[in-house]
């Protein structure tokens, strides 16, 4: 069972092992540059992925619970008498009235029950001005925001360092070409015949 296990593991280790800083005659200066670079983005990931996502969501988490803070400020629920009967699906909507604070009639498109027939009584989120609005923000949906925000933060940190990983790989790749290159046209004539 063991012996099954090595192989799978096994290209993991070289390569590890290869990116390794030693001192072995044939590794070029550009494969240690490229193992410092690799070595030191894995370890700006390390590091900086959790205060990125702790930024993030922390700014996130704040700017929604402002956000929430507002609404609930300037959002309150009314009684509502629908005029028209409700759609029969799940996002309904019918036409309803309701009393302002002056004793005025307000009347808009409110979401309703699906198929709430006319003069149903719904409560319905109003703003300031007493025209329908959408409900506050949940305590919920504000954890949600900064957890979405924290989210985010990780993968674009990855992204980057990933894309300046591969930067730096096609970079190193480039150089090992000259070199090699350069290397045949030293070493070719002597022994090619035709040299």
């Amino acid at each position: 069972m063991r012996a099954l296990a090595a192989p799978r593991w096994g290209w993991l280790r070289r390569r590890l092992w290869g990116l390794w800083p030693d001192r072995n005659p044939l590794r070029r200066g550009c494969d240690r540059v490229e193992a410092a670079i690799l070595a030191g983005l894995v370890v700006a990931f390390v590091l900086g992925g959790p205060l990125a996502a702790l930024a993030a969501g922390r700014w996130a988490y704040e700017s929604a619970l402002r956000a929430e803070h507002a609404d609930q400020a300037a959002r309150h629920q009314v009684a509502a008498i629908l005029l028209t009967t409700a759609e029969a699906w799940p996002l309904a909507t019918a036409h309803a009235r309701w009393t302002a604070p002056d004793g005025a009639w307000r009347s808009g498109w409110v979401p309703a029950p699906p198929g709430a027939p006319a003069g149903t009584r719904v409560r319905v989120w109003v703003d300031a001005a007493w025209r329908p609005a959408e409900p506050p923000l949940r305590h919920a949906q504000v954890e949600g925001r900064a957890v979405m925000a924290a989210t985010a933060a990780i993968t674009a940190l990855a992204m980057l360092l990933g894309g300046a990983g591969f930067f730096a790989r096609r970079v190193a790749d480039r150089r090992r070409l000259a070199a090699w290159d350069a290397a045949w046209r030293a070493a070719g004539p002597k022994w090619s015949r035709h040299g």
